[in-house]
């Protein structure tokens, strides 16, 4: 770090500050030392300066998947926000509770500042560690009694939103595509906020199918024909993911089906697919990035002393209209 100092012309503590807190360092001379940094071939070494400050500076994010653009969004609102700071992010990917468990294990060992975790369905021996070793952890896409502190939307208000314009658009046979078996919270919330809307409106609300969470674009067309079965008159569809949706919609295609005069659809998660399909998808757009910043904000605002456990941040969310309803 002396002879990188020496070599820019400036103290030691800019470039300390170069890797550890960029924001507070002019932008010319940040480049300066990163490229003498780069030709010396220097590399922070995190682990003696955890030691010497007590403090760490990387945080542990797990995701359960990598196949959508919503968790890309969500994990580059968290590094864009880490870096920033002067933070470092680790992902761990986790498909199963078991899998969480093992890379909270993981990140606790590493003695990180803090761990995102995504939804609050988790091992309890996980839960019970984590409470144990006191370490910052901000649950996304949860809105109610957090481990410690939660960021997101709700869930129901934008099934709702959904609802309202398909209603006011004249639709009455509305199906409804959610995940069968042991699915996030932030999936199963939805069923219940559709049948209660569609009572108070006085229509029928059995048009449902559960769908396996593993198909992808597949259950698109599964769906629709088991709907189809329930009631050959169906005129508009809610899916669980902008995936689905659009294997919806490349069925009406196939029974050459014209949307939505014929079927509406609408996806949720507003993917990149979501825009570029023909039609475009109306879909619910989560702010996912948005949620990520916030996570890591949360995060490092512990990390330097604020005490906010128990916080939890609603990012909302935006019903965006396309040609599909």
């Amino acid at each position: 770090m002396h002879s990188i100092a020496s070599a820019a012309g400036v103290s030691p503590m800019t470039v300390s500050n170069t890797f550890r807190h960029p924001a507070r360092v002019q932008e010319e001379t940040r480049r300066r030392v990163m490229r003498i940094a780069a030709e010396m071939g220097y590399v922070p070494n995190h682990a003696a300066g955890n030691l010497a400050s007590g403090h760490s500076r990387v945080i542990g994010a797990i995701i359960p998947s990598i196949k959508n653009s919503s968790f890309y969004k969500y994990v580059r609102g968290m590094q864009d926000t880490a870096a920033a700071q002067g933070y470092e992010l680790i992902l761990n990917l986790a498909d199963t509770a078991l899998h969480e468990q093992a890379a909270i294990q993981t990140f606790i060992g590493l003695r990180v500042a803090g761990i995102a975790l995504v939804g609050d369905e988790h091992e309890p021996a996980a839960i019970d560690l984590l409470k144990k070793t006191a370490i910052p952890v901000v649950e996304s896409w949860v809105q109610a009694g957090p481990i410690d502190m939660a960021v997101g939307h709700s869930t129901t208000a934008a099934t709702k939103a959904i609802l309202d314009v398909l209603l006011a658009r004249g639709y009455r046979q509305i199906g409804f595509i959610g995940y069968e078996g042991a699915a996030s919270r932030r999936f199963t919330e939805r069923l219940p906020m559709y049948r209660s809307v569609l009572a108070q409106s006085g229509l029928s609300s059995d048009l449902v199918h559960l769908a396996d969470e593993t198909d992808g674009f597949g259950a698109g067309p599964k769906a629709l024909d088991r709907l189809c079965r329930i009631n050959p008159r169906i005129d508009a569809v809610i899916c669980p993911t902008d995936i689905v949706a659009a294997g919806v919609l490349f069925e009406c295609g196939r029974r050459g089906w014209r949307v939505p005069d014929r079927l509406a659809v609408a996806g949720w998660g507003d993917y990149e697919i979501a825009s570029e399909i023909t039609p475009g998808l109306t879909t619910i757009q989560p702010n996912t990035y948005e949620m990520g910043q916030q996570s890591v904000a949360m995060i490092i605002d512990r990390a330097i002393g604020k005490p906010n456990q128990g916080q939890i941040v609603d990012t909302g969310f935006r019903l965006i209209e396309r040609a599909s309803t």
